[in-house]
């Protein structure tokens, strides 16, 4: 419930809570409130009851939990376009938007400081779903290319070491299955911003 509860607040439902005390262990008024109001907002998870009691089915979870919205201190760049890529160095994410909307947020990984993820307003110029790299012979699966060589795809080191190591430059993903999502709706000329 606290995971819940924590999620709504993160998708700016606080004006539902009253939560003064922190997150409880229940699901109370104010969880249902911000709950049907979060809905509202998604119009997809929409009417999902049973007998009046809302249900959290996992298709419901799911996007709840992969919805971040945009910090304050997000690109504003990234508030337009139908998708964008919203590739965040300053925390280590990756925000898959639509028309301004946060629809999966992921964990990122960036270059070294001897190849270091360019900065700045790009396109997607080219999708390659099995690539692999001419230049590291490693694997790039979904690369989503936005600048020369770098691109914006799953990598088995991140996946498998994390934050120990690092790109050549490009974007890793170490969320297989969505960036495989991402990838099959991103179109070439969708918008890529690295901030």
């Amino acid at each position: 419930m606290r995971t819940l509860q924590e999620a709504l607040d993160r998708n700016k439902q606080r004006d539902y809570f009253a939560y003064s005390r922190g997150y409880t262990t229940y699901f109370g008024s104010s969880t249902k409130s911000a709950l049907m109001n979060w809905e509202k907002a998604n119009s997809r998870t929409r009417g999902v009851s049973v007998n009046g009691t809302i249900v959290v089915n996992s298709a419901k979870w799911n996007l709840l939990m992969s919805q971040r919205r945009a910090s304050s201190g997000s690109d504003s760049r990234c508030m337009t376009g139908a998708r964008v890529l919203c590739v965040s160095k300053k925390d280590n994410k990756v925000r898959y938007m639509k028309n301004g909307k946060v629809i999966y947020t992921l964990d990122a990984r960036f270059g070294s400081a001897e190849t270091p993820t360019r900065s700045g307003s790009y396109k997607v110029y080219w999708k390659s779903r099995y690539h692999v790299s001419s230049l590291y012979h490693t694997s790039m699966p979904y690369a989503m290319f936005f600048s020369g060589g770098q691109a914006v795809h799953y990598s088995p080191d991140f996946a498998a070491r994390g934050y120990r190591g690092a790109s050549h430059g490009c974007v890793n993903i170490r969320d297989r299955a969505t960036i495989a999502t991402i990838f099959a709706e991103v179109r070439t000329g969708d918008k890529v911003i690295v901030y």
